[in-house]
């Protein structure tokens, strides 16, 4: 079928040139949400030591094996973006012109076209040309500096601050708004520069406001978000497992207390030359029973505490078993589609794409035919 299914981006036409890391993200969430997205893989893959089948990132897609190194390459993408209204890239920055495929090309082919760029350090810059991932674009913002325990290394928070919250989601969301403007009378197509360094700076947005104000130390483990605040962090349980901690607000930390069995202690909340002796009293009643116990004892309560569970854990806890956070499709467990639609709910229909795979039937439902001469080429 054309479409990925019936979400709010039903009827909207995906180009990914194939990548790795944010910019699969991104052209995976638009899936999920019912674009036809389509991969133009190159031929030998894109480098990720990942088998195809597991890639989840390319599931609510289908593929086409096009080399833009070769001869007549670079037009058949072109033939694919005129009937596009959106292209994904995550090159650095002038190797897209260098292939025929840059924003010159692809607007003059399809002006309403949104050409989303995905990078690092974005199209200008010092560093605009030089290598990095994720914890180099989170470092140079300061993101990476706030996140870790006082006086230990920063903690490196796998790839999801920059590759997919700095990046993927502001490339979603650059896109549909560009996407927006492109539909409205007398809107025209335009370039998305992404870049993961804006992003990962811009989450820190209340962070900024809060230090202006006084209200933030620019240093790790001293502040109320950052594990400085002895009622806002995890803590080790009797079994070694952990308990997370949350409970900031006055009528929340009182519940907190009150289960914990040190409501003795309540009045250190606001008395900060005190707070590591509130620390430690935390510290010592979490290591008396283990995590379920723990579980146990907070469940159904407002104190904000939750259990610490591990990637394999999560599916299987009642809230999100209940909603279908996650789902089991092709005989892999992940996450659902989100968010979520009232009236026009995405959907998971397609495994992982495998390369080239889909070439005739894109072919057909997008009317490019001259994709099926690169495809019978590299069949015989």
């Amino acid at each position: 079928m054309a479409a990925t299914g019936n979400g709010p981006l039903a009827g909207v036409r995906v180009v990914e040139l194939a990548g790795i890391g944010p910019g699969p993200f991104a052209a995976m969430l638009l899936g999920d949400l019912g674009a036809d997205v389509v991969r133009v893989d190159r031929p030998g893959g894109a480098g990720l030591a990942i088998d195809p089948a597991y890639d989840l990132t390319n599931r609510n897609k289908r593929s086409v094996l096009i080399d833009l190194k070769a001869d007549g390459g670079p037009e058949r993408v072109l033939d694919l973006v005129e009937r596009a209204d959106i292209l994904i890239e995550g090159y650095r920055p002038g190797v897209a012109e260098r292939l025929g495929v840059g924003p010159g090309e692809c607007l003059a082919r399809n002006p309403k076209l949104v050409y989303g760029r995905m990078t690092g350090w974005g199209q200008e810059g010092p560093l605009a040309q030089r290598a990095g991932h994720d914890i180099a674009y989170i470092a140079i913002t300061g993101t990476l500096s706030m996140i870790g325990k006082a006086g230990e290394p920063p903690t490196v928070p796998a790839n999801l601050v920059g590759d997919y919250a700095g990046g993927s989601l502001y490339l979603v969301v650059g896109v549909l708004a560009a996407l927006h403007h492109a539909r409205v009378e007398g809107g025209s197509g335009q370039v998305v520069d992404a870049a993961i360094t804006d992003g990962a700076a811009h989450l820190a947005t209340m962070i900024h406001g809060m230090m202006a104000a006084g209200g933030w130390q620019d240093r790790r483990g001293a502040n109320l978000l950052d594990g400085g605040c002895p009622f806002y962090g995890t803590y080790e349980t009797a079994d070694g497992q952990y308990m997370a901690v949350g409970a900031l607000e006055h009528q929340f930390y009182d519940e907190f207390v009150r289960l914990l069995g040190i409501r003795d202690m309540a009045p250190l909340r606001k008395d900060f030359a005190r707070w590591g002796e509130l620390r430690t009293a935390v510290t010592e009643r979490f290591k008396e029973k283990t995590r379920a116990e723990w579980t146990a004892v907070f469940e159904g309560s407002d104190a904000c505490v939750a259990p610490v569970l591990s990637l394999r854990e999560a599916p299987a806890h009642p809230h999100l078993a209940a909603r279908g956070t996650f789902t089991d499709h092709g005989g892999i467990t992940q996450p659902a589609p989100a968010p979520r639609f009232s009236a026009t709910p995405g959907s998971l229909t397609r495994p992982p794409a495998q390369p080239g795979a889909d070439t005739d039937d894109v072919a057909r439902d997008w009317d490019v035919p001259s994709i099926h001469a690169d495809h019978d080429r590299g069949t015989r």
